[in-house]
């Protein structure tokens, strides 16, 4: 199960906060939703459904005195899923204390941080870990600790992480689906820092708009969030299984957007050294977007996106030589209808493609229906979505925002 920071400390913090002089009252929001998730095919392994519900919460607590310059914000997440036990989790997303001063920012506690500009794919977006039990396609995150420098220059921004607690990748558990083709051992984690997950990572990032350009710099030294595995025996059963090896790694990241009047240019790119090997890795692509397609009140964009990897097959997404085609409908309606289509075709092996459909559109000022699917196919065994060649799904949610 995902390690999470003790309640019990949570709530203790929160009322020593409750008792500062504020300049505002607290306010309370967020969300919370029931989601079913339904695979077109019978799984690889008997004890796995096609049907899968879970409801889940989200709730945030904002909090804020000292005329603003001082704020503090709390957003759990849990969720209960009825098949998949590992998949049922608490996390703490965020926990965040926020000083601002004129030309400064210092956040403490645990954080989200988001860098990276693609579609298809986020390579520099090193500091949370991903949650890979909520969805494959990396944009959720668990909570990460931190504490957070931010200098707000006329000529950008230059952030500094402190990194004190690493957090592990999540996975489906032996009833739930989407797994790796052995079973993973997340009880037992390898490290190669003997510091294990109490090792201090750090990161450096500047962030600037050039007139029509936004630009990224990062720097990453700490725990790769990216485990490698090593096949293990079971203690009990004897079978095999993988354990998790978080290595040591560091990284520098580029990330790049430009508007050029309904064109958007994006690309990200890495150099990574890891386990005495270096790689180089990148994305990137254009998004066209056509304002009232044929004298209609929609919006039609066109996307597409090149994946390198050095990596080969040896790549963790598998994008090593792929390209990305998808299409965007925006409705421009009172409910924010918006569709996305994707198709991700591997240029070295023409069995190997992936796709995806996000839908989403309000019904009223608190309820939204959204539907996600994803498709997989490929027949050869060294590919990372080979495991996943019959667990092609669609997944519909409703959300209630409070």
């Amino acid at each position: 199960m995902t390690k999470t920071v003790s309640a019990a400390r949570a709530s203790a913090f929160l009322l020593l906060t409750a008792s500062l002089p504020c300049a505002a009252q607290a306010e309370f929001a967020g969300e919370m939703g029931v989601q079913q998730r339904y695979f077109l095919q019978d799984a690889l392994l008997p004890e796995q459904e096609r049907a899968q519900f879970s409801v889940y919460a989200q709730p945030e607590w904002y909090h804020s005195w000292n005329d603003g310059y001082d704020s503090l914000l709390f957003r759990p997440f849990v969720r209960y899923d009825e098949v998949d036990s590992e998949r049922t989790h608490i996390d703490i997303r965020e926990l965040i204390w926020l000083h601002v001063s004129d030309n400064w920012e210092l956040r403490t506690g645990i954080g989200k941080v988001f860098w990276g500009q693609t579609e298809s794919l986020h390579l520099v977006d090193v500091i949370n870990q991903v949650d890979l039990v909520e969805t494959i396609d990396y944009e959720d995150r668990l909570g990460q600790p931190m504490v957070n420098f931010s200098y707000i220059m006329d000529m950008g921004t230059l952030s500094a992480f402190v990194l004190p607690y690493f957090r592990e990748r999540t996975f489906a558990g032996p009833d739930g689906r989407l797994q790796l083709p052995l079973p993973v051992d997340t009880d037992n984690p390898l490290y190669e820092s003997s510091d294990e997950e109490r090792h201090i990572d750090w990161a450096v990032r500047y962030q600037a708009t050039l007139g029509d350009w936004e630009l990224g710099l990062s720097y990453f030294d700490g725990t790769s969030r990216e485990p490698f595995f090593v096949p293990a025996p079971n203690p009990q059963s004897g079978e095999i299984q993988l354990r998790p090896f978080y290595a040591q790694m560091q990284q520098v990241g580029v990330d790049t957007l430009a508007v050029a009047g309904s064109w958007l240019i994006k690309f990200e790119a890495i150099y990574r050294d890891v386990l005495d090997d270096d790689f180089f890795a990148a994305v990137g692509g254009v998004e066209y977007t056509s304002v009232g397609v044929f004298d209609s009140m929609y919006d039609l964009g066109l996307l597409i996106e090149y994946q390198f990897d050095e990596r080969d097959e040896l790549s963790w997404t598998g994008a090593q030589n792929d390209l990305m085609i998808g299409t965007r409908i925006v409705f421009n309606d009172i409910d924010g209808t918006e569709v996305l289509l994707g198709v991700i075709q591997d240029l070295d092996n023409s069995s190997t493609r992936g796709g995806l459909i996000e839908a989403s559109s309000r019904m009223t000022d608190r309820w939204k229906w959204r539907l996600d699917a994803y498709f997989f196919s490929s027949d050869t065994p060294t590919d990372v979505t080979y495991a996943w060649r019959r667990d092609d799904y669609v997944e519909f949610t409703l959300e209630y925002y409070f």
